[in-house]
């Protein structure tokens, strides 16, 4: 047999592709498409909700270079450059407002967190029992309760005529104490409100992550002598440590970003209260309703909005390099 039959013979073996890869590529892709057309239907309306709101209103940033007029628009107003920047700047205002959003928001992460383990801890060595259910309803309930609300609750705790705490302050024969006209007290009032209504939602995610843990392992631990407080040091708060990390650098990556209604609502803006209560978004929205000053207030936000976007970059790249070494901390 020649080299030309032996060619011919093993073409003839070889099975006939129907359809080509790339075509069968294709084929997997309309598939696919067309199982998925509801549930992508279904996105629609957030996907035009984001495009609208979130990507055309981008260009509203020009309003942080110009002398902005309603009447002229964006692009009919005078280009001022950084001038609105280097005004702002100079302002010990919004040097105070950056500074009392940076360490209030970083108090509020350390002290939820730490509250927020301990609470969970408490929940799984009660989990089987079936009033559980009720202490995770009972602390879910604040986090769907509006700062509206919640700002009420707290006038009616701290009212200098007839607050509670001002009640029991002169029942045991102390003075009372003008709330709303002292900053230093603010700072702790404002943590207090906020571990109030998020420690429930931090709690049952670590929650979550705790039931997870294979049971063995508190039993063998439970064996040897171990105590709760020495298995969670050992046992829980290890396993569940990339969950932490994550949790806390995306908490990190949003610093700038303060709870508006916490401490817009909650302290009723009060200006005595500034000195300890001004975050960057108090102080936009004060600057553009109060002197009206819409280039002085995009400025403003454009320099949240970066610095935002920095460090959401970098607790991004942290998280990647975290979950890249999930199996190494969960064996700590």
């Amino acid at each position: 047999m020649t080299d030309k039959d032996r060619t011919v013979k093993y073409r003839l073996r070889m099975p006939k592709r129907s359809v080509s890869s790339r075509g069968l590529k294709t084929k997997m892709g309309q598939d696919l498409r067309s199982r998925n057309r509801v549930w992508l239907l279904m996105t629609l309306p957030a996907a035009l909700w984001i495009l609208l709101f979130r990507y055309l209103t981008m260009v509203g940033v020009g309003i942080a270079f110009v002398d902005f007029k309603p009447r002229k628009g964006i692009f009919g107003s005078d280009f001022v450059g950084l001038q609105n920047f280097t005004f702002l700047f100079s302002t010990d205002a919004v040097l105070q407002a950056t500074l009392n959003t940076v360490l209030l928001n970083l108090l509020f992460i350390v002290v939820t967190l730490a509250f927020s383990l301990a609470l969970a801890f408490l929940m799984f060595q009660i989990y089987s029992s079936s009033i559980s259910r009720v202490y995770q309803a009972v602390l879910l309930l604040p986090n769907f309760i509006s700062y509206v609300i919640v700002s009420y609750f707290v006038f009616a705790l701290l009212a200098t005529d007839n607050g509670m705490v001002n009640g029991v302050l002169q029942g045991l024969g102390m003075p009372r104490v003008a709330w709303y006209t002292e900053p230093q007290y603010w700072p702790t009032i404002l943590l207090i409100t906020h571990l109030w209504t998020a420690m429930g939602w931090g709690s049952l995610i670590y929650l979550a992550a705790m039931l997870g843990i294979d049971n063995e392992l508190f039993e063998a631990a439970e064996m040897d002598g171990a105590g709760r407080g020495r298995q969670f040091w050992s046992i829980t708060l290890p396993i569940i440590l990339p969950i932490v990390v994550i949790n806390v650098l995306l908490a990190l990556g949003s610093i700038f970003n303060a709870d508006f209604g916490l401490f817009f609502l909650v302290t009723r803006n009060q200006g005595l209260l500034y000195p300890t209560t001004d975050v960057l978004d108090t102080y936009i929205y004060r600057a553009l309703t109060t002197s009206g000053d819409w280039s002085m207030a995009s400025a403003a936000q454009f320099y949240q909005s970066v610095v935002g976007f920095l460090l959401l970059l970098t607790a991004n790249r942290l998280v990647k390099r975290i979950g890249g070494r999930d199996r190494d901390l969960s064996l700590m």
